[in-house]
């Protein structure tokens, strides 16, 4: 009789296992764009609008919030897990979440990731990402690396904008 169970509760917890394994974590109402103090110093973040079509060069490094099997585990600005698979980073002023895609400059390699906690709060950096990011930019074990990024949206869900494409750079 319990053979029978097994079968049904391991398809209802696929579903579940899936969503927990997302590169992106997502489902944040709304947009983060508060002004917050960090040691002393006030970040004002962008509106939506000055965000869409964003684009920066700098410094970007990566950050471990994470782990898996430990007891430590951090929560980024937004509440949401830190998970060593995801796809996310850490900017000061860009309304979260945000979707960028984020140009290794030193080897061409670019990823989409989702912006989802504040920092670094290091002078000269533009940019965290998450150790996972960072391997599949190129630089883990460098540490450090030159990236552009450029604000593909704001929001999710409902609350989703898009930048607008320019057609050839021109409008």
């Amino acid at each position: 009789m319990m053979k029978g169970l097994r079968v049904p509760a391991l398809a209802a917890a696929l579903p579940l296992t899936l969503v927990a394994c997302s590169s992106r974590p997502g489902g944040h109402d709304g947009y983060q764009t508060r002004s917050y103090s960090v040691r002393g110093q006030t970040y004002h973040p962008m509106s939506v609008e000055q965000a869409l079509g964003y684009r920066e060069s700098g410094e970007c490094s990566w950050y471990d919030e994470s782990s898996l099997f430990g007891l430590r585990r951090g929560n980024t600005s937004l509440g949401e897990k830190v998970m060593p698979w995801h796809l996310t980073g850490a900017h000061k002023t860009l309304p979260l979440p945000a979707l960028v895609k984020v140009t290794n400059l030193e080897n061409g390699r670019s990823l989409k990731i989702r912006i989802n906690d504040r920092g670094p709060f290091i002078p000269g950096r533009h940019l965290d990402v998450t150790p996972r990011a960072a391997k599949k930019l190129g630089f883990h074990k460098q540490g450090l690396t030159q990236t552009s990024l450029e604000v593909l949206s704001v929001g999710d869900g409902r609350y989703k904008r898009k930048s607008r494409r320019r057609f050839l750079g021109l409008f």
